[in-house]
């Protein structure tokens, strides 16, 4: 894609006569979740960056809602995004953290690259119903395009076993390392596939995937998949209810794209920049003008979601249909980011992997024109398992934990709340009486209670209070016993144990 001479379809384009009838025969909205990858809370214009461009997600809040208080279901990638496949939070969902299977695998040959025969994480629980099969079982197609990280080739839980009609990505979140691949996934009923396939990057594999001549591939999976959604989108003709998911592997390192007018710009403005000499073993190559790099992946982002949003213009599907924007977890230092430089955790302390706020709380904005107040900012707290409630009650499903509960689970773990209310401004929205988090690899568990925030290091619990100290700089544990043992207790009861992925509880 060469965004060189872009300009999007001006929003007055003429609509054609079967798009707005194809809106009309339509009766459940449209929804598409578009996910990006390791964003911080503070890396748009719209939340108070200084430094990056981002027009289109800053006018998307400003045509819709932008919550102050979202989080994300995990501080780390996978079980991040299987809170909000799941509806579960990491104390009781199957994927907790980024377990890998492609290790000690035998190796295949691309060119003269070496690769894993087997790539992907752990699965998905096959007996606990996932996000894009209940919309499938009501009425929807789906389409997914971007990281799947739930699950590994060839395992119980890839695309084609898990109600996605259409896919193309990385099944592998360590393979999408590398944003110029040896190849990328794909699932096409329409092309005839049986499962998920390997689609070769003919092109790139001409090249090393390390070192100088690695920049000399030319196949940029960011852009690739991007343009596989709009083909995707296209083909949506307001019939059928469609359900896209566009996980978005943007702004995760490595922190490179090609050289076009974005990443020139901003080497321009962002000079002297730094430069990182690579680490091999994450793939990441060397590169220099980190900064630019890293606020061009941002505004990349955001050329795409404007393109999304006038392809629903353009084929008037834009106001039966609900767009909602969010990051996986917080901001992160890999492959020579750096977040201190942008201010990018919006004065949160914590990364990526961490249960300080600054890993979990995320941007959120959701935009539905006729249903959601133009200008909203939101202060309502909720999480990335919310969601599956939340679309459940838009699209018309009733007591949704009943109807797809498992009978043969003892107890089918469901733990979300509808925000449905909060975003058609309605009355009786539910709160939660906390949220919950835990991360085994870097042994963390996080609750909010209120403005309670606890998190507990290695078992040893730290009680912040974020109506005084956002930060967390303040360890009040010692000050609010009763507090402190409320918010245990609720450890206690929320932790389900799980043999992959072990924490230390208080």
């Amino acid at each position: 894609m060469n965004y060189q001479s872009l300009s999007l379809v001006s929003g007055a384009l003429l609509l054609s006569t079967l798009s707005v009838s194809a809106q009309k025969n339509s009766t459940k909205p449209n929804i598409i979740f578009i996910l990006c990858d390791d964003m911080g809370y503070g890396d748009l214009g719209c939340y108070g960056q200084p430094f990056i461009n981002t027009p289109h997600l800053d006018a998307m809040a400003s045509e819709g809602m932008r919550f102050t208080q979202a989080y994300a279901g995990s501080p780390v990638s996978a079980p991040s995004r299987a809170s909000f496949m799941t509806g579960q939070h990491t104390g009781h969902c199957e994927v907790r953290g980024n377990k890998e299977y492609w290790k000690n695998v035998p190796t295949v040959m691309y060119g003269n690259n070496k690769e894993y025969s087997v790539v992907g994480q752990h699965p998905y629980d096959p007996n606990h119903v996932i996000l894009p099969e209940i919309m499938k079982d009501n009425g929807y197609t789906t389409g997914m395009f971007g990281k799947w990280a739930g699950g590994y080739e060839g395992s119980c839980s890839t695309p084609d076993k898990r109600g996605i009609d259409e896919y193309f990505g990385y099944i592998c979140q360590f393979q999408a390392h590398l944003y110029y691949p040896n190849f990328l996934n794909r699932y096409s009923k329409a092309l005839g596939d049986t499962g998920t396939v390997r689609v070769v990057m003919d092109e790139n594999i001409k090249y090393p995937m390390y070192g100088p001549d690695y920049h000399k591939r030319p196949q940029y999976s960011a852009d690739i998949i991007h343009q596989k959604a709009m083909e995707w989108l296209d083909q949506q003709d307001g019939e059928q209810p469609f359900f896209g998911v566009f996980t978005y592997t943007l702004p995760h390192a490595e922190l490179v794209q090609p050289e076009d007018s974005i990443l020139n710009g901003y080497k321009a403005k962002f000079n002297p920049d730094k430069s990182f000499g690579g680490q091999e073993g994450s793939r990441y190559n060397a590169i220099t003008h980190v900064h630019a790099q890293f606020a061009g992946m941002i505004t990349r982002l955001d050329y795409y979601v404007g393109e999304v949003l006038e392809k629903l213009k353009e084929k008037g599907l834009d106001k039966n249909t609900l767009v909602i924007f969010s990051s996986d977890n917080g901001p992160h230092e890999e492959g020579g980011a750096d977040p201190t430089f942008f201010g990018r955790d919006g004065k949160l302390r914590g990364l990526k992997r961490q249960c300080y706020e600054g890993g979990i709380r995320i941007p959120f904005i959701a935009r539905w024109p006729g249903h959601i107040s133009a200008g909203t900012v939101n202060d309502h707290i909720c999480a990335f398992y919310d969601i599956m409630p939340t679309f459940c009650e838009l699209i018309g499903v009733k007591d949704y934990e009943t109807k797809y509960a498992n009978p043969k689970k003892v107890i089918n773990y469901f733990d979300g709340i509808s925000f449905a209310p909060t975003l058609l401004g309605k009355k009786g929205q539910k709160e939660h009486g906390f949220l919950y988090w835990e991360f085994n690899e870097t042994d963390q568990i996080g609750v909010r209670m209120g403005n309670w925030k606890l998190v507990v290091k290695k078992g040893e619990p730290f009680l912040y209070n974020l109506a005084t100290d956002i930060h967390e700089d303040n360890n009040i544990a010692a000050e609010h016993p009763d507090i402190l043992n409320q918010m245990i207790f609720i450890i206690h009861t929320q932790h389900i144990p799980n043999p992959h992925f072990q924490v230390t509880l208080p």
